[in-house]
């Protein structure tokens, strides 16, 4: 129950920066896939799909503690484990044709 023993005004500072982390995450994945549908350029598909994956590591990473009751450090391997892995797409990308 790592969650409790924050106080209200770090907790609420938290679900504030995550949820402009969804909100301009969201927003940068749309553009990514908007412009892959546009275009058909494959690095555009993955970079649309690492931004994806990077903002979804941050909701969950956030949820889960909230959601699940999932302990502060479960809830931050799991966001970090998917930040590593959107990252990884997104320098792919990078190296596509």
């Amino acid at each position: 129950m790592g969650h409790l023993s924050a106080s209200p005004t770090i907790t609420t500072m938290i679900i504030v920066v995550k949820t402009g982390i969804l909100v301009l995450g969201g927003l940068i994945t749309y553009f990514s896939y908007k412009a892959y549908r546009n275009t058909g350029a494959a690095s555009l598909r993955a970079l649309a799909l690492g931004f994806g994956v990077v903002t979804l590591g941050a909701m969950l990473g956030g949820a889960l503690d909230v959601i699940l009751n999932v302990d502060l450090a479960t809830g931050l391997l799991i966001d970090s484990v998917l930040t590593l892995i959107g990252f990884a797409v997104i320098t792919y990308s990078l190296y596509v044709d």
